[in-house]
């Protein structure tokens, strides 16, 4: 089991910044990686972001490419979302998630956490 902990949520102004924080314990040797979802109100949810667990690798949806960037801290466990350039667009419910090792899903995931971006 992974327990996941999310935290840095909040309103901002269109053109602003909010970093998300998502602190992993229990298992923690068995993540392969841990990835960032979002879902706003209505519709489907869709992936953010993901950074392989010993952090060499990072992959980004088009639609925050070059805004957010997704970074981890090993001594914590805990990996961080920094939202930059924010728009109302990417209000949503953020949520972190990980997969562990051999496995095609995510299986664990956090509890959530609002973001939404005033215009």
């Amino acid at each position: 089991q992974v327990q996941l902990v999310e935290s840095g949520g909040g309103l901002v102004q269109a053109g602003g910044s909010l970093r998300l924080s998502c602190a992993a314990s229990g298992r923690t040797f068995s993540i392969n990686d841990m990835g960032w979802f979002r879902q706003a109100p209505e519709k489907e949810r869709e992936f953010v972001a993901r950074l392989t667990w010993s952090g060499g690798s990072s992959v980004y949806s088009g639609s925050v490419k070059g805004r957010f960037t997704i970074s981890r801290d090993n001594a914590k466990n805990t990996v961080y979302l920094q939202m930059n350039s924010l728009k109302p667009e990417d209000t949503a419910v953020y949520y972190c998630a990980v997969r562990n090792v051999g496995r095609l899903e995510y299986e664990y995931w956090g509890q959530g956490t609002q973001v939404t971006v005033s215009s």
